[in-house]
């Protein structure tokens, strides 16, 4: 399974957040078995965030895109898969309620901030989805997301919002969507990067692998080797540590 990730964010390409939405999907999407073939930070754009979803959603079997969820003049994302994915926007009355039950709880559990601020919510704008898209309830947020199925040659499309604990509680409703045969195991080596060269091209010309190396400044250098076969894996592994220990020998 062929799987791509979208974060959305003007704050994300200035450096004030750290994108750790990206690193925390791959590694779970990775321990499924499912193939990221790519990562992409793009700003709050409408039109760019319809473009690639358009794009990847053609050529590939999901899009994951974080970010962009709510009622605010920066909120686009909803918009943005809508227009990808030849949909109207219309709020289902689940997600309506869902919106309305998370914005009383944080009135009752925060009197002072609703009576201090004006927390009337444009329901509507902040519960939104693509037509025809099944509503993902956001458990510890506000926002709900979406996923729109696949059709035809085009690949689903999930939406998550932009906060790493909703993204989390989300992803859980629908992990089981993913998966794959890749299959990876992890070696270290004292070696220096500078002598494993010989080592890692004989290993990727033995074996139908693919084998990463990955220094490390503070610690042993790690060896990657990954596939969709698990005995050429074990096998082409099992080669990779013989050549590495002649080197350390």
């Amino acid at each position: 399974m062929d799987v791509t990730l979208l974060t959305v964010g003007d704050e994300l390409l200035a450096g004030d957040t750290e994108n750790t939405n990206a690193t925390w999907l791959a590694r779970q999407l990775s321990a499924r078995g499912a193939s990221v073939r790519r990562v992409l930070v793009v700003p709050d754009e409408r039109e760019t965030i319809a473009d690639y979803v358009r794009k990847w959603r053609d050529a590939y079997d999901a899009v994951l895109v974080t970010g962009g969820l709510g009622g605010t003049h920066d909120d686009v994302t909803m918009d943005a898969v809508a227009d990808a994915t030849g949909r109207d926007l219309h709020v289902p009355e689940a997600s309506r309620e869902a919106v309305e039950r998370a914005a009383a709880a944080y009135r009752d559990a925060n009197p002072e901030e609703a009576e201090r601020f004006d927390l009337d919510l444009d329901v509507e704008a902040w519960a939104a989805v693509p037509e025809d898209a099944r509503v993902l309830p956001n458990d510890p947020g506000l926002s709900p997301g979406t996923k729109v199925p696949a059709e035809g040659d085009a690949g689903a499309v999930y939406v998550f919002p932009g906060v790493p604990e909703e993204v989390h509680a989300m992803f859980d409703r629908v992990a089981e969507d993913f998966g794959g045969s890749v299959v990876s195991e992890t070696i270290y080596t004292g070696a220096p990067e500078g002598a494993l060269g010989p080592a890692l091209d004989a290993v990727r010309g033995a074996f139908d692998v693919a084998v990463g190396s990955y220094p490390s400044g503070e610690g042993p250098n790690r060896l990657k080797v990954t596939g969709e076969d698990k005995a050429e894996v074990a096998a082409a592994l099992a080669d990779l540590e013989d050549r590495v220990a002649d080197l350390t020998d």
